[in-house]
């Protein structure tokens, strides 16, 4: 991801009725009920067993506000420095709510996601609400994914979403307790912690009050940014606070095949597919060190050919320019250790998502991912995201 996801908050806040900031302690004028969205695990020999998991949003859309509910702990320039001089003092004269999801964007069925860019309120108007949330456990942690010498395949359909839109589903290095701590209980609970490799400046760092506005930097690995257009998937590993933010990517009209990716394509966009990804190891197993990402897709039962010959893959000889950064082996490391995933659509009013759709990485022209045209021509701007499964290579697909 080369755009800056931060552009979620600022979208949100913005067109938001209440002030939305990270939170900390719960409160009590919204409950939090997870939407829940079962997942799979699978093994070769086992088989894919459901697992009880379910979303959170993330908490910087979240209303935060006095212990009393009589005033809001952020101001039009960020968190209220009287109120929140300090992580104690703020815990203890403010609190996080609850959301409700669907006016959030976000909603399940069974083992569907639905993330809307838009929504409308109350009164018919509509809003940009950009959702971003994360895989919860049964236990109110996150959900570690470790997948070294294992693949992820779920379900897609962004056949609404114009030039200029990115649904995307990543994973993140994030604490799995979401930074829970004495003055954040609610932590992954509330949607806390987050990081990706573009180091944003956030009120909270980690679940703590961030007064020394650090940037919160981790491991990303982009499973898909995508539109009905355009896509990528791209690691960005990190030494400490140094990010690849760029990535070495993998875009198939980049890369040559300029109607792979797209309504009509070798790919119909315009359908439903299902996305298949595979992290392959050195030795063939969970602790080698990562060599190669490796994409396919299956759509109407049949497996669909790659976008170049040799297939669609990112190796370490292919991202030499991330060396400095750790490179494919660096993230390869993040991935052994376990990382979150998060799921989330949204636009882009300072660059119009130019890098992933327009000039060499796609068909759209500059103008067409202005969010002012995707409000006006394509207000059911969504992404269904479903069937999540994750396990041994070769297990999660069945043709």
């Amino acid at each position: 991801m080369i755009g800056s996801r931060t552009l979620q908050g600022l979208v949100a806040t913005a067109l938001a009725t209440l002030p939305l900031v990270n939170g900390q302690q719960p409160g009590s004028v919204t409950p939090e009920v997870h939407p829940k969205l079962p997942t799979w695990q699978c093994t070769k020999s086992g088989g894919c067993v459901e697992q009880d998991t379910s979303v959170v949003l993330d908490w910087n859309y979240r209303w935060f506000h006095t212990s009393d509910n009589t005033t809001s702990c952020t101001t039009s320039s960020g968190i209220d420095s009287t109120l929140c001089p300090d992580a104690a003092t703020c815990a203890e004269n403010c609190v996080v709510e609850g959301t409700d999801y669907t006016s959030s964007g976000i909603e399940t069925s069974g083992s569907s996601l639905t993330l809307r860019q838009f929504v409308k309120d109350s009164e018919g108007k509509t809003n940009s609400v950009s959702p971003r949330a994360y895989l919860l456990g049964a236990d109110g942690d996150y959900v570690m994914f470790k997948l070294l010498n294992q693949e992820l395949s779920f379900d897609v359909d962004v056949s609404t979403l114009p030039c200029g839109e990115n649904a995307a589903l990543y994973f993140s290095e994030m604490d799995k307790t979401g930074g829970r701590n004495e003055h954040n209980t609610g932590g992954a609970k509330y949607g806390s912690g987050y990081c990706d490799a573009q180091c944003p400046v956030q009120t909270w760092n980690n679940g703590t009050l961030n007064t020394s506005h650090q940037g919160s930097c981790c491991n990303e690995m982009d499973i898909l940014e995508a539109n009905s257009k355009a896509e990528a998937f791209t690691p960005h590993p990190c030494i400490g606070d140094n990010c690849d933010k760029g990535g070495c990517g993998f875009n198939s009209y980049a890369r040559g095949n300029k109607n792979y990716w797209a309504p009509g394509g070798t790919l119909d966009t315009s359908k439903p597919f299902t996305m298949v990804t595979q992290f392959i190891t050195d030795d063939g197993t969970s602790s080698g060190k990562l060599s190669q990402i490796v994409r396919s897709y299956v759509q109407n039962g049949q497996k669909v050919a790659s976008a170049v010959s040799g297939g669609d893959s990112i190796t370490v000889e292919g991202c030499s320019s991330s060396d400095a950064y750790g490179g494919l082996v660096g993230m390869g490391e993040a991935l052994g250790r376990g990382m979150v995933l998060a799921m989330s659509i949204w636009n882009d009013a300072s660059g119009f998502m130019n890098w992933l759709d327009s000039g060499d990485n796609g068909p759209c022209n500059e103008t067409e991912g202005d969010p002012a045209n995707i409000l006006a021509n394509h207000p059911d701007s969504q992404v269904v995201l479903s069937n999540i499964r994750w396990g041994d290579i070769d297990s999660t697909v069945q043709l």
